[in-house]
């Protein structure tokens, strides 16, 4: 609300952390209605697609965050590929803790999250609504896409092998 209304410009800022945990209204959905937010108000818009232009700046999107990016992924340079994040398959909130690696696509460029992580294995918590993947396009190709263009540093493994698993 402080940028809608232009009490703050993100013109100062280098980071942003779009937060979950229903941070924008306890409800299902609510990244999509904070992505609205955005898309619908120009000078917001303008704003976001500014600061995601800036090549000294960056985002990081945790549950609703997450969901918020991926439905403003038109206003982000190199984000067309992007998943949605859906209601999972099961119609139900899913907790669990899965094995996920960190690989660095390009290590020339490293990553302000994951720096010197690269190969590393290990279990995190995950738990969501609506947490479910969807690419655009021919099933699985949109995936492999995405895999193949370095934006899935993060991903799940087997806990056995530590081999890649499409979900």
């Amino acid at each position: 609300t402080d940028i809608i209304s232009g009490r703050v410009s993100l013109a100062s800022f280098a980071g942003l952390a779009a937060c979950g945990g229903f941070s924008y209204g306890d409800v299902l959905g609510a990244g999509q209605g904070w992505a609205k937010s955005v898309l619908l108000h120009d000078n917001t818009r303008k704003e976001f697609q500014s600061f995601f232009e800036r090549p000294d700046t960056f985002t990081l999107g945790v549950c609703n965050g997450c969901q918020f990016l991926s439905r403003v992924k038109e206003l982000i340079p190199g984000a067309r590929n992007w998943p949605s994040f859906e209601r999972n398959a099961s119609e139900q909130y899913e907790g669990r803790v899965v094995m996920v690696r960190i690989s660095d696509p390009d290590p020339s460029r490293p990553s302000v999250f994951f720096h010197g992580m690269d190969g590393s294995s290990f279990p995190i918590s995950v738990a969501h609504g609506e947490g479910r993947a969807s690419f655009a396009g021919t099933p699985g190709q949109a995936a492999a896409d995405f895999v193949r263009e370095g934006l899935a540093p993060v991903r799940y493994v087997d806990n056995a092998t530590l081999q890649p698993t499409m979900r």
